[in-house]
C-alpha cells in the first residue's frame, strides 16, 4: 500500500477533523478506537511537514446550550464545550505549529458539521494554489462525510483517509463511504 510521503505533493492539502478528546474513548461522545487515527494521521502529518503541505485541523468548539445537544433539540450529549478538556486535540496528535486550526461549531441556531460551513476555509486553500485534499478525522459518518462533501461541492479532488478515520456506527461507515464515493471522492488506505 502506498505511503504518504509517496502521495502527497504540492497542491495538496491535509485537513485533519475534529480529532478531539471528547470523541475518543473516555470522551463525552466517544467513537469506538477513535484514538486509532491519531497514528496513522501522524504519518500524514510528518509527511505533509516533510513535503510542505499545508496542514488545517478542524475542531468543534461547541458554547454551552448548543442546538445540538440533547437538552436543547439535538442529536447529541454535551461535547466539545471550548476551552474545555474535551475540546481540546488529542493529545498524541502532533499538530505542528504551522497547522490552521478551523473553528466550527459556534452558532446557537445551527450546527456546523463540516469543516467548509460558513468557516471560509475553502479561501486559503484556493490562494495555497490547493487542488486536492486528503481528509482523515472523526466521525467518518458525521464530520469527516460532511467535510468531504463539501470540499467536493467546492470544487476540490478529494480522498478520504481510510484507515485515518473511525464511524459513529460501522453500518453508518459504509453509507457514508458509499456517499462519498459516489459524490467522486476517492478512498485510500495506507496501512
Amino acid at each position: 500500500m502506498p505511503k504518504p510521503e509517496d502521495i502527497l505533493q504540492p497542491g495538496d492539502a491535509l485537513i485533519i477533523v475534529d480529532v478531539q478528546n471528547d470523541f475518543c474513548p473516555g470522551g463525552a461522545l466517544p467513537i469506538e478506537r477513535g484514538d486509532e487515527v491519531v497514528p496513522v494521521l501522524n504519518r500524514w502529518i510528518a509527511a505533509a511537514v516533510a513535503k510542505g503541505v499545508p496542514i488545517y485541523a478542524s475542531r468543534d468548539w461547541h458554547p454551552h446550550r448548543h442546538i445540538s445537544f440533547q437538552a436543547y433539540g439535538g442529536l447529541w450529549p454535551p461535547h466539545c464545550l471550548q476551552d474545555s478538556d474535551g475540546a481540546r486535540f488529542h493529545p498524541d496528535l502532533k499538530l505542528p505549529a504551522s497547522a490552521i486550526i478551523v473553528t466550527k461549531g459556534v452558532r446557537f441556531d445551527q450546527d456546523q458539521n463540516s469543516a467548509f460551513d460558513q468557516t471560509g476555509l475553502a479561501v486559503p486553500l484556493r490562494q495555497d494554489g490547493v487542488k486536492r485534499l486528503f481528509v482523515g478525522g472523526l466521525a467518518e459518518d458525521v464530520c469527516v462525510l460532511a467535510t468531504v462533501l463539501d470540499a467536493l461541492q467546492e470544487g476540490f479532488e478529494v480522498a478520504l483517509i481510510v484507515d485515518g478515520t473511525r464511524p459513529v456506527t460501522p453500518a453508518g461507515g459504509e453509507a457514508a463511504r458509499r456517499k462519498m464515493q459516489e459524490a467522486g471522492a476517492r478512498l485510500i488506505e495506507t496501512e
